[in-house]
């Protein structure tokens, strides 16, 4: 490879990065609500997060006394955006 091609690359590898690295900045802040740390949740923090998903639908499901929006996503992944809060 001859050094004019490589400084091309080089230079290529910068612009990418550096367009990358302004997309990230500009993303627009996380707004979904964090699975809540209080008595109702706190011992979904122990099982592994596929095993939890499994029982949000007793309290937000379509007959649950806290049914999810119309518009909510697929219902099956919940702890993919609803993150889990640390300890205080």
């Amino acid at each position: 490879m001859n050094k004019k091609k490589a400084t091309l690359y080089n230079i290529l590898f910068v612009l990418v990065a550096a367009g990358l690295l302004i997309f990230l900045l500009n993303a627009p802040p996380e707004t979904t609500v964090k699975l809540p740390r209080d008595k109702d949740h706190i011992s979904f923090y122990d099982m592994p997060r596929k095993e939890a998903e499994k029982h949000c639908s007793k309290c937000h499901g379509e007959e649950a006394g806290n049914p999810l929006p119309k518009n909510h996503p697929p219902k099956y992944r919940c702890l993919f955006c609803h993150k889990l809060t640390r300890p205080s």
